[in-house]
C-alpha cells in the first residue's frame, strides 16, 4: 500500500495549478512507522492543506484540487470516463518485523452512467488487469492482483449517473 501512498503525496504538488471555481477533492493520508506518525490532508471545499509529522505541522490554503477519472490508476485501469473523485482516504502503514507494507485506500467518486453500466465496465477491464472479481448487486467484491480484498459499491445517483466506493484493504 505504501505504493499509493507515495502516489497520494504527488498528487499534492500540483495543487497551484488547480482551479478554485468548484468543490474539489478531499484528500486524507495517515501513516505510521517507527519514527511516527504522519498525516495529511487536503479539504475539497476550502483548498486548505495540513501537514503532522513528528518533524514539521502546518497548514496553508491553496487552489482547489480537481481530480478526475485520468487521476487514477489500478494497474493501467482509470475511472470510468467522465468520472470525478469526491474523496480519497488513505491509511498507509508499515506491519510487523518484515517491513511488508499495509494499508488501506477508500475512495468515493461521481461517473456519468448508471451503476450496471460502471460495473460492467470496471469488470472487463481490472479483471483483465489481474484481478478476481464476482458481481455483488450494483457493484463487485474480490481480491487485487496483489491478492488484496477489493470492493466497488455503486448506488444510482441524479442525472443518471452512479455514485461509487472503491476500497482496498492491505
Amino acid at each position: 500500500m505504501r505504493p499509493i501512498f507515495l502516489l497520494s503525496l504527488g498528487l499534492l504538488a500540483p495543487l497551484t495549478a488547480c482551479d478554485g471555481s468548484k468543490e474539489g477533492t478531499s484528500i486524507s493520508i495517515n501513516s505510521a512507522d517507527e519514527d511516527g506518525n504522519v498525516v495529511a490532508g487536503v479539504d475539497g471545499k476550502t483548498g486548505r492543506v495540513s501537514v503532522d509529522t513528528p518533524v514539521f505541522k502546518g497548514s496553508l490554503t491553496l487552489p482547489k484540487l480537481h481530480l478526475d477519472a485520468d487521476n487514477f490508476d489500478l494497474n493501467g485501469v482509470h475511472l470510468y470516463p467522465g468520472s470525478t473523485i469526491s474523496t480519497m482516504n488513505i491509511d498507509a502503514h508499515k506491519k510487523g518485523e518484515d517491513n511488508d507494507d499495509d494499508g488501506a485506500l477508500v475512495m468515493t467518486f461521481d461517473s456519468p452512467a448508471d451503476p450496471a453500466t460502471v460495473r460492467d465496465w470496471f469488470k472487463t477491464r481490472l479483471s483483465a488487469a489481474g484481478f478476481t472479481l464476482t458481481d455483488a448487486g450494483n457493484g463487485l467484491t474480490g481480491t487485487t492482483d496483489e491478492k488484496k480484498p477489493f470492493k466497488l459499491d455503486l448506488v444510482p445517483a441524479a442525472g443518471g449517473h452512479a455514485k461509487g466506493t472503491i476500497a482496498i484493504n492491505g
